[in-house]
């Protein structure tokens, strides 16, 4: 018997289906029957391949007795944070502020009247164990503590509500400059953040990666900080390169990057792999190689993860799936899946699969050993930069078959299991795969279509571009309903209003759509769209965002859109940088290309005013908004480059963080290019040492 569920079309929702837990989703009728029945609602937030959201499904809420008694006392609902990263957000900071910390599952229990939490936690056993309560006996005690200490409960209401509103309101305290002391604050303290070495889990944390990344430049210039030099900076960078592409959170078989790693060395990943982060660190790689870091397998980790996101992560429409499961199964008799068993290699195994020199190759090139790193199992990480030798490629394209059952360029595609009865059931001739997680978000296609260009710009290679520019078209043909801008599809049915994040990303996605059609070669423009379309469309999609998530009072873009968050208790706007880059901070260095791009200056005024807004929190935290500092920087530094198509050529594969390029056929006299910056331009250059100089130049004047 299946509950409310059953008819989601997200694949979390539906994990839950089979539940003996009568759950509702997030609707009005769920809030309205709890406050009728002054019953408590138990709200709880996840996403398909969160481990521990899968293990709590597995074990609390398959627990008859404790279904019995939630079904009882509390409305319990579900919400897939996919689908709602803004009931996501709200709740996570009143976790935070409850205690001290948060992650997913993301379980609070609301109280019904105005839906303020006063108590939460993330994963909950059965019985108590790992220093948790068993958890019967925190529904038995929520409840009670309800009923009997109303006071307390109203105590406690009232002051996360508090909380929770001046976060919202986020007013500047007065005084606060928008120039480089503050970005070299910004710098300096984010550098830190990213150097930061400790004994726990390692995260890409792309967000703090691209504000170093970008501070390099400056290392002509004064130090950013006393104890952060520019070369600290370069070299931290390098370092966060080196990990991505050489450790085991990169799958060097098949390609993708895992969620982040459980320890310090970038040794063992949790598995599950994420459309977000894999978008980033494309990105981030390929600005670290146009940077002039050009590292081998830094290359080699952008193609192996073009060839997954192209076999495994690409829709026939084109879009991009959202994630795969960290787990999967060892065989269709098993009754759960296990953690890793998909992409880690018994000893035994690889001496069976590999001839003796393909094994030693292995083993020089890779941290394989009979003792194994994980379970008794090894996951390959990388010791060396350079150049894989054939014998590698080959033993690792071995490696590939028995996991896939074919080799790479056997397949056009390789078939998602959509869930755990699909992953059972299907005639897979190697491994059987995680579930893959089918639904397309807009804002994560956004992030790898902005990976796909500037990886396009780096390397030249157009199977790149082809990618990004399908899933572009596709989100701009399918996710306008009733000309308004939707965040998700369902195999073919757009669904949920966009939020800031989608309409931030995707704007940032046509522009760098914009800027990479500019470099196509004679012949090549006819397979694309025209940087003209893509302009023309950013534009477009910008219009709405201004006209439905801009705050008028308090400047910045509401997370949510003014008709669509009345379910809200209240409404945020994001600048955090999490896993992935606050809303704000996008969108704020997107008005200040498009003000270059179109010569509007309204654009400037708006990236201006927002910026304005968050100054106080860019002052008091810095570490908490690396996009705001990003954004900044554009504001600093914004260049507008105009020259000619063939002297494009030569400038387009260099990362120049704060420039955008016009092409034009009407220089003056003898110039190949003209560098305006501000609201200033050089004199024309004559030649190409003087243009680059200028260019350069121009990228450190804030």
């Amino acid at each position: 018997m299946t509950n409310r569920l059953a008819q989601s079309p997200s694949l979390y929702l539906r994990k839950h289906a089979e539940n003996p837990i009568d759950w509702w989703p997030w609707c009005d009728e769920a809030i309205e029957v709890a406050r009728r029945e002054n019953k408590l609602i138990f709200l709880s937030i996840g996403y398909s391949s969160c481990h521990w959201c899968t293990v709590m499904e597995g074990e609390a809420f398959s627990d008859r007795t404790i279904a019995e008694y939630m079904n009882a006392n509390f409305i319990p609902i579900k919400v897939d944070r996919e689908e709602r990263p803004d009931l996501d957000s709200i709740y996570m900071q009143g976790l935070q502020m409850m205690v001290g910390q948060g992650g997913w599952p993301l379980n609070v229990f609301l109280d019904p009247k105005d839906l303020i939490p006063f108590y939460g936690g993330t994963y909950f056993p059965v019985e108590p164990r790992y220093g948790r309560p068993g958890f019967l006996q925190v529904l038995q005690a929520i409840r009670r503590h309800y009923d009997t200490e109303k006071a307390k409960v109203e105590s406690v209401t009232a002051e996360i509500r508090g909380y929770l509103q001046q976060g919202a309101v986020l007013q500047p305290t007065g005084g606060e400059q928008l120039d480089s002391s503050l970005l070299r604050q910004g710098l300096k303290t984010n550098t830190s953040v990213l150097k930061g070495v400790g004994s726990g889990p390692s995260f890409p944390m792309m967000p703090y990666a691209g504000l170093v990344l970008r501070g390099v430049r400056f290392s002509s210039q004064a130090e950013v900080g006393k104890e952060e030099s520019p070369s600290d900076a370069k070299q931290v960078c390098t370092q966060r390169g080196l990990n991505l592409a050489l450790g085991g959170i990169y799958d060097h078989v098949a390609g993708g990057f895992h969620r982040y790693t459980v320890d310090a060395t970038w040794t063992v990943p949790h598995f599950e792999k994420m459309l977000y982060d894999n978008g980033q660190i494309v990105e981030y790689l390929a600005c670290l190689w146009s940077s002039g870091v050009q590292v081998p397998a830094f290359e080699r980790a952008i193609a192996g993860t073009v060839q997954w996101l192209v076999l495994e992560m690409t829709a026939p429409e084109g879009y991009f799936y959202a994630s795969q499961d960290a787990d999967n199964f060892t065989d269709a008799a098993a009754k759960e899946p296990e953690e890793g068993n998909f992409y880690v290699w018994k000893y035994q195994e690889l001496e069976h699969l590999l001839t003796a020199e393909e094994l030693a190759e292995i083993k020089e090139e890779f941290t394989v050993t009979a003792e194994g790193n994980f379970e008794g199992c090894n996951v390959v990480q990388r010791r060396h930069t350079h150049h894989l030798s054939d014998k590698a490629e080959v033993a690792l394209l071995k490696m590939f078959q028995v996991r896939y059952g074919v080799k790479p360029d056997a397949l056009e595609t390789f078939p998602p299991a959509r869930n755990n009865q699909e992953a059972k059931a299907g005639n897979w001739t190697g491994r059987i795969p995680p579930v893959t997680d089918i639904k397309m978000i807009v804002a994560w296609n956004s992030l790898m279509i902005s990976g796909l260009a500037r990886a396009y710009t780096a390397f030249g290679r157009t199977e790149y571009l082809s990618v990004g520019v399908r899933a572009a078209k596709f989100i701009l043909d399918c996710q306008w309903v009733h000309d308004r801008f939707h965040r998700l599809n369902y195999e073919g049915k757009a669904a949920v209003l966009a939020q800031s994040e989608d309409y931030a990303l995707f704007i940032k996605a046509l522009l760098d759509l914009q800027q990479a059609s500019l470099g196509l070669g004679i012949g090549e423009e006819k397979q694309f769209p025209t940087s003209k379309f893509w302009l023309e469309k950013a534009v477009k999609v910008q219009e709405e965002f201004d006209e439905f998530l801009w705050s008028v009072e308090l400047g910045g873009y509401f997370n949510t859109a003014s008709d669509a968050s009345g379910d809200l208790v209240v409404r945020e706007r994001n600048y955090n940088d999490n896993a992935t880059p606050s809303a704000n901070g996008v969108a704020i260095a997107n008005l200040v290309q498009l003000a270059l791009l179109t010569e509007d200056l309204q654009y400037l005024d708006r990236a201006d005013r927002a910026l304005r807004a968050f100054s106080g929190v860019m002052n008091q935290t810095p570490q908490a908004c690396p996009g705001l500092f990003t954004a900044l920087d554009w504001y600093l530094n914004y260049t507008l480059i105009h020259t000619t198509n063939d002297r494009l050529e030569s400038l387009i594969p260099h990362y120049l963080p704060t420039a955008v390029y016009a092409l034009t056929d009407h220089l003056p006299a003898g110039s190949v290019g003209l560098v305006c910056q501000g609201f200033s331009c050089s004199e024309p250059a004559t030649s190409r040492e003087q243009l680059w100089a200028q260019v350069q130049s121009s990228q450190t004047r804030g």
